[in-house]
C-alpha cells in the first residue's frame, strides 16, 4: 500500500473540525424546530382536554340549576388564607373537593386532567403561593389545570356571569409549560366560562383575571 495515498484518504484535523461545525450548526437550526413541533402537539392535546372538561362543567351546571362547580384547586389547599375575604369559604377549603373530584362522574377518564406538557412548578404564577407540584402537578395532585376559585367562592351561576366570553375558568398550572425560553414568555391554554378554549399570553390571561364575574366585583385573584 502506498503510504502517501493512504494519507490523502484520511481526514485532516481542519476537515474534521469543519464537519463537526456543520453538524452543530444543523442541530442548532433543527432542534428548536423539533421542540416547537412537539410543543404545538402538546398544546393541541392540552386544549382538547380543556374542551372536554368544559363539556363536563356544562353537564354539571345542568344538574345543579346553573350553579358552577363548588370546588377548589391545589393552590387553594396550599394557602387557604388567600381567601380570607370569604371567611366561610376559606374555612371550608380543606373539606371542599378538587375540581377533578367534583366532576368525576361527568368525566370519561381522569387522564383528561393531565396536560402532556406538565413538568410541575414550585410557585403558583398568579398568587405567588409556594407549592410543591413535582414531578408534575397531575402526578402530585391529580390535575394539571387550575380553577378560578372565585367562581365557587361567590356561588356563581350561568345566569349571573355577565361576560362569559372574557372570564377565565380553568387554565394551565404554569405558564412555562407552553411558553418559550428565548425570548422568555409564559403562555396558558385557558378554558373560558362560555366553553371556548384559547392559548393566551401572560398579559391576556391577566386581563381575563381582572374581568369581574359580576358588575361591581373586584379582581378574581385571591
Amino acid at each position: 500500500m502506498n503510504p502517501l495515498r493512504s494519507r490523502r484518504r484520511a481526514f485532516t484535523l481542519i476537515e474534521l473540525l469543519v464537519v463537526i461545525a456543520i453538524i452543530a450548526l444543523l442541530a442548532a437550526i433543527l432542534f428548536p424546530v423539533f421542540l416547537t413541533a412537539r410543543g404545538k402537539a402538546r398544546q393541541t392535546v392540552c386544549a382538547s382536554n380543556l374542551r372536554q372538561i368544559g363539556l363536563s362543567i356544562t353537564m354539571y351546571t345542568q344538574d345543579y340549576d346553573g350553579l358552577y362547580p363548588h370546588a377548589v384547586d391545589p393552590s387553594d389547599r396550599g394557602d387557604p388564607s388567600g381567601w380570607n375575604r370569604f371567611p366561610e369559604f376559606a374555612a371550608a377549603i380543606p373539606q371542599i373537593g378538587f375540581l377533578h373530584e367534583v366532576l368525576q362522574s361527568y368525566i370519561k377518564s381522569p387522564q383528561v386532567f393531565a396536560c402532556p406538557a406538565d413538568v410541575g412548578f414550585s410557585v403558583v404564577d398568579f398568587s405567588g403561593v409556594r407549592l410543591d407540584a413535582f414531578p408534575s402537578s397531575h402526578e402530585k395532585y391529580g390535575t394539571s389545570y387550575y380553577y378560578r376559585t372565585e367562581i365557587a367562592a361567590r356561588h356563581a351561576r350561568e345566569s349571573s356571569i355577565e361576560t362569559p366570553t372574557l372570564i377565565n375558568m380553568l387554565f394551565d398550572g404554569a405558564g412555562h409549560w407552553h411558553g418559550t425560553l428565548i425570548p422568555m414568555a409564559q403562555r396558558y391554554n385557558t378554558l373560558f366560562v362560555d366553553g371556548h378554549v384559547k392559548n393566551l399570553s401572560r398579559s391576556q390571561i391577566d386581563q381575563a383575571w381582572m374581568t369581574p364575574l359580576h358588575a361591581g366585583d373586584t379582581s378574581g385573584s385571591p
